[in-house]
Order: structure tokens, then C-alpha cells, then sequence
């Protein structure tokens, strides 16, 4: 599994994208059509037209990676297609990956204290 450090973006995509792209393709789809770097240390998902596929691509500093998940007998929860892009939790992000319904858990904003005790 994807364990995602603390202060990195997950960036979705919300249009499909053909699954024949590979890393570096989707990369390219970062930087131009989604006006991000995709070497800035985000982590960036996108769909497939099928609903129980998921690729990943990031960078961590030493490389791109790409993790690519097909669900055997679920389909992802996916936000609406449109253009443009959304941004997920950790926690989020870990639901997606197990087929489970993410849109169902909201992130605890907590807003932080003025001064120590």
C-alpha cells in the first residue's frame, strides 16, 4: 500500500485518461492539462473509463513512480466526471484504494491554538 507523508497533496484527476499511458505520459497529462509539476512531490490519481481501475504516479525525490490497482469484484467510488481536479486526504486515499466509499468521510479541520499552554 501507498503510505502518503504528511504534507503531501493527493491530486485527482476527475476526467478519464486512457490507461495505455504509461508514467511518463501521465506526467505530461499532469503538467498540461492539469497546470501541475509533477515533480513537485504531490501524488496525482487518475481514472479509467472502466470504473475499477486506478493509476497513481509521483515523485519522491530519487524517481517517478507509477502504482497501477484493477479492483477484481468492486468498483472505486469516483467524484463525478468533469474537467479539472479535486484533492483527496491520506485517509481518503487509503478508502479509494480498498474500494471503499470515501466520499462518506470528510477530514477533522482543526484550528490551531493560539499560543502554548
Amino acid at each position: 500500500m501507498i503510505a502518503v507523508p504528511s504534507g503531501v497533496r493527493v491530486v485527482v484527476a476527475t476526467a478519464p485518461v486512457d490507461f495505455r499511458r504509461g508514467m511518463e505520459s501521465l506526467a505530461s497529462v499532469v503538467q498540461m492539462e492539469l497546470g501541475s509539476n509533477p515533480f513537485c512531490g504531490d501524488i496525482f490519481v487518475f481514472r479509467s473509463k472502466r470504473p475499477d481501475r486506478v493509476k497513481i504516479v509521483g515523485w519522491d525525490g530519487t524517481g517517478m513512480w507509477l502504482f497501477h490497482k484493477h479492483l477484481e469484484k468492486r468498483w472505486f467510488t469516483w467524484p463525478p466526471v468533469k474537467d479539472g481536479v479535486m484533492t483527496l486526504s491520506a485517509g481518503q486515499l487509503t478508502m479509494l484504494l480498498e474500494g471503499l466509499d470515501w466520499s462518506r468521510v470528510t477530514p477533522l479541520k482543526v484550528k490551531a491554538p493560539i499560543r502554548a499552554c
